[in-house]
């Protein structure tokens, strides 16, 4: 009995590629060497960048718009400008895609866009730990001068549904975490500053030696 090894059809693979990244790969990688190929025509002739194509960046579009709904992305507030981000930085960044190093895109400018969300988040919490930090120094959101409408609102009805205390410590527990974080992030760019230093100086003192011994 002769035994049969079913590899999948090109055609398969290309549905499968289609099916579980909802972008096909194939076709992007296609549209993205056939940019480039006009950007360097466009220079060739002395002439302006072109746009991008709608195609591709639909495909942007839908990187950010998925990676958005993820988890660990999902609840935030601030997904519009999460998602604009990510598709600034691809526009940004997309030069540097090599198809001779790299046949999948869709990874490629799922990580800009990744790394875009992150960007942001942390910026968000920077401008949040602000105005928590002053909120806490005062005492309360009702005592805060030039308070936007809707962050009173909020406070309000916290107080009103007996919240009040929680949200305070809500307050305290994540101005803690971020000025512990910033602690961290402090002493590793003082240690790295402190090995780059002694690692001059030993180069140094080594180039001395030898210009002795000479």
């Amino acid at each position: 009995m002769s035994e049969e090894t079913d590899s999948p059809s090109e055609e398969e693979e290309e549905k499968k590629d289609t099916s579980n990244h909802y972008i096909n790969n194939k076709e992007f990688l296609a549209a993205l060497i056939e940019y480039q190929k006009t950007i360097s025509e466009a220079e060739e002739a002395g002439q302006n960048k072109p746009h991008v194509t709608d195609y591709i960046a639909r495909c942007f579009l839908q990187i950010a718009q998925r990676l958005s709904y993820r988890p660990n992305f999902i609840n935030y507030t601030y997904k519009d400008d999460m998602i604009s981000d990510g598709l600034e930085n691809c526009l940004a960044y997309m030069h540097n895609f090599n198809p001779e190093k790299s046949n999948n895109p869709f990874a490629y400018f799922t990580q800009i866009i990744y790394y875009a969300f992150l960007r942001r988040i942390q910026k968000e919490k920077k401008h949040m730990y602000t105005k928590y930090k002053y909120f806490d120094s005062r005492g309360g959101f009702e005592t805060m001068q030039g308070l936007q409408d809707h962050d009173k609102e909020s406070f309000d009805f916290l107080t009103q549904a007996g919240g009040g205390d929680e949200f305070h410590l809500h307050i305290k527990e994540f101005i803690q975490d971020m000025e512990v974080k910033e602690a961290e992030k402090k002493q590793k760019r003082l240690e790295k500053q402190q090995q780059k230093t002694g690692l001059e100086l030993f180069m140094g003192e080594e180039k001395n030696e030898s210009c002795v011994t000479d």
